[in-house]
């Protein structure tokens, strides 16, 4: 907080300070970052003398949880700066890359995720580029390269790579032993944070690629309660996650729960980086992995072509061009009315008679009413063609028995899912689909024996079917070798949270 004096708030560049605000006394420095400890994205340099209240991490939570109209001002103030370093391409990462490879697209995708602001260089349409690659030695074979802070390079990299080099983890202890361990940063283990962190506990979430899960590559959601004219799961997520951070919540980013470790407490989960989070308690809100489609050379095509989010980097791809969306569910309906405000043509697959079984009501209409829109029922995608991308596709009417080929170099794959559940092997009982058991179908028989004592998981997850919520269900065993309390008795010992 400026008392007294003017701060200026730049950008060190080879064209010298670009510099982007100035701010004055009553005025306060910061973003976003400051609520996670991550290193700033800009630099703050006194250009007139005088005097600052200064607060770091720990002071800055503490004000903006106890006053809150100050609290109000300063994370308001904080996701609007960050919006507009993303809109300006203020930044600490250059990425140069060719929208024909799927490479690019996903670190596109993560950086954009994350809500880090990056700035990105077409290889096949920036004439000016060569001076890039020939300062940092950088060939074809290379693409797609993240320069981090104008200093490290990064070849093709991971997502992991890509975390490490931008600081997201930097300021997080994966030692220490936690009162929480959520695993998984979706809608539902945002939640779960926010709940945890603001009645104090010391919580850590574990996210294997960025928050938000499958609901934040949604291009909107208009059944979410409270946003009665939509939201975008960009929108709605990066909300939740500037909330659990402010009440205190640590968020490791592109590292996801690898394996569940029970032999006693604290319990431990292993990370897809190498290391073990030890915990008091664990919640499983891993979600769900997408479903492949049964074709030859789908793997190939993965990004390349084909994809699972239907958000406004893909849209930017494939604009003005025809497009197909497999699936018969909300998540394809909202697909096609989204692609079809700048797509010639959407042709919607669905293998069933229809979409009134697996859509909802406003959907239908929509997907009905818009020319754009072509509903093909009885019909599956069945195979894919071209050279690196894909350029035509096929799919097969079932009623008929016809199949049609089509020069259409871009496919949205809506199919579902399965339970992202494999982590658990050897912990959590599991039903036949991957399901986690939970509630009267947790007995003797399906809980894990650990330490001479029948006991449940420590906490579980699991989503339902169509028109049901989320439940978190919490269960203890019992001591002597005795039955968990929930096999027994169900009401004796299971807490339930609406998520």
């Amino acid at each position: 907080m400026i008392t007294a004096g003017q701060i200026a708030v730049d950008q060190p560049s080879e064209r010298g300070d670009l510099v982007f605000a100035v701010l004055r006394a009553g005025q306060f420095t910061g973003e976003v970052n400051l609520l996670s400890g991550r290193r700033a994205l800009a630099r703050a340099r006194v250009t007139v003398a005088g005097e600052v209240i200064a607060l770091d991490r720990e002071q800055l939570l503490a004000l903006v949880q106890t006053d809150a109209e100050l609290g109000e001002i300063i994370l308001r103030a904080f996701i609007l700066r960050r919006v507009e370093l993303i809109a300006q391409g203020r930044c600490d990462a250059v990425l140069l890359g060719s929208n024909h490879r799927a490479a690019t697209l996903r670190v596109k995708e993560f950086l954009t995720r994350n809500g880090h602001p990056y700035a990105y260089i077409d290889l096949d349409r920036d004439a000016d580029v060569q001076h890039l690659l020939d300062r940092f030695q950088i060939t074809a074979a290379d693409v797609p390269v993240l320069i981090c802070r104008g200093e490290l390079v990064l070849r093709r990299p991971t997502s992991q790579e890509i975390a490490d080099c931008l600081g997201f983890n930097a300021a997080i202890d994966a030692t220490q032993v936690r009162d929480l361990v959520i695993a998984g940063a979706g809608p539902a283990g945002l939640a779960a944070a926010v709940y945890a962190a603001s009645e104090g506990l010391d919580v850590l979430v574990l996210e294997s690629n960025a928050p938000g899960g499958q609901a934040g590559s949604s291009s909107r959601i208009e059944n979410y309660l409270g946003f009665p004219t939509g939201v975008s799961g960009q929108e709605l997520t990066g909300r939740a996650y500037a909330q659990a951070q402010k009440f205190g919540a640590e968020v490791m980013i592109a590292q996801g729960a690898a394996r569940l470790t029970c032999g006693g407490e604290p319990y431990g989960i292993e990370i897809s980086g190498g290391g073990r989070v030890p915990t008091r308690a664990v919640i499983i809100a891993t979600g769900a992995a997408y479903r492949r489609l049964p074709i030859e050379n789908l793997a190939r095509f993965e990004g390349a072509g084909i994809y699972y989010a239907a958000t406004s980097m893909e849209a930017q791809l494939c604009a003005g061009e025809e497009v197909v969306v497999v699936g018969g569910g909300n998540s394809a309906g909202q697909a096609a009315v989204f692609l079809a405000q700048s797509d010639a043509r959407v042709h919607m697959l669905v293998r069933s008679n229809g979409l009134a079984q697996s859509t909802s009501r406003y959907l239908i209409r929509r997907i009905e009413e818009h020319p754009a829109i072509v509903l093909r029922t009885h019909t599956q995608l069945s195979a894919l063609a071209g050279d690196g991308h894909v350029e035509s596709v096929s799919w097969h009417e079932d009623r008929t028995g016809s199949t049609e080929t089509h020069a259409i170099r871009h496919c949205f794959l809506m199919t579902g899912a399965d339970p992202n559940t494999g982590w658990l092997d050897g912990c959590v009982a599991r039903d036949a689909k991957g399901f986690v058991r939970t509630g009267p179908d947790v007995t003797p028989t399906t809980s894990v024996r650990r330490t001479g004592r029948w006991r449940s998981p420590p906490v579980c997850s699991k989503r339902v079917s169509r028109g049901c919520s989320r439940w978190v269900m919490s269960a203890r065993g019992g001591s002597n070798g005795s039955p968990p309390l929930s096999a027994r008795d169900p009401s004796q010992s299971l807490s339930c949270i609406r998520c």
